[in-house]
């Protein structure tokens, strides 16, 4: 399980639960799937880990690749993060948003960007507390800079009330940035300490970068439309978990 999916039976349950949940096994009184919700599931899960394609995942679980991919449209919308509540205690959270590139097969989602490849850029917002994915944004072309597709990311107005942390491509974006030398002052030693840990909290958001890019698909997407921005709130849900 953990090898195939990097989730732990006790998260593998949680993540079947919340499935069940939220409706996936449908309905009824259609036509019945061939494979039980828990394999179908896995399924799901396996594909975004490993990033094998559909031809290569058909005859591990016994079926056509039709079904893995009517599998993976019909449960991918029940496995995404869900969007930021406004946290009750807003004015004691301490959050962090950072952007990373990832490569990306459509054209129309990505751009040639400063990783020397075809890439997404993809804003996230940190817990500092719990270094757990409270939002994601929409992709945007690579080679847009952080601050741009942050303000047109629908992100700002999920924190409202809240301090975000950014680093210094967010400068007059309201964040938190750290202090900038100017020209002919070095900065001052308070500057420098107040610098120092800001790093120390943002490299969290690294560390769930990090976490989130375990599963494979966030290394080359193949996936074209809304596929990338799905694969994104996976992997954040399933580090929740």
């Amino acid at each position: 399980m953990e090898t195939f999916t990097g989730l732990r039976m006790r998260q593998f349950e949680g993540l079947l639960r919340v499935v069940r949940e939220r409706g996936g096994n449908g309905p009824g009184g259609g036509r019945p799937w061939c494979l039980p919700l828990a394999d179908r599931v896995l399924l799901v899960a396996v594909y975004y880990r490993t990033n094998l394609t559909m031809r290569q995942l058909a005859p591990l679980f016994g079926v056509s690749p039709a079904t893995v991919c009517r599998v993976i449209q019909r449960l991918r919308p029940l496995l995404a993060l869900e969007p930021a509540l406004q946290p009750a205690n807003a004015a004691d959270r301490l959050w962090i948003v950072d952007g990373t590139l990832i490569p990306v097969r459509d054209r129309t989602v990505g751009a040639s960007s400063r990783n020397y490849r075809f890439s997404a850029n993809v804003q996230v917002i940190i817990d500092a507390d719990t270094k757990l994915v409270v939002a994601t944004a929409r992709p945007a072309p690579g080679n847009k800079a952080d601050a741009h597709v942050w303000r047109n990311s629908g992100l700002p107005a999920q924190c409202q009330g809240v301090m975000v942390l950014g680093d210094g491509a967010y400068i007059n974006t309201g964040l938190i940035v750290p202090h900038r030398k100017r020209q002919g002052r070095p900065l001052l030693p308070g500057e420098e300490a107040d610098n120092a840990e800001h790093r120390k909290v943002r490299a969290r958001a690294e560390h769930a970068f990090a976490r989130m890019k375990n599963y494979k698909i966030l290394r080359d997407c193949r996936q074209r439309g809304d596929g990338l921005h799905r694969a994104v709130q996976i992997t954040a849900f399933c580090n929740t978990l």
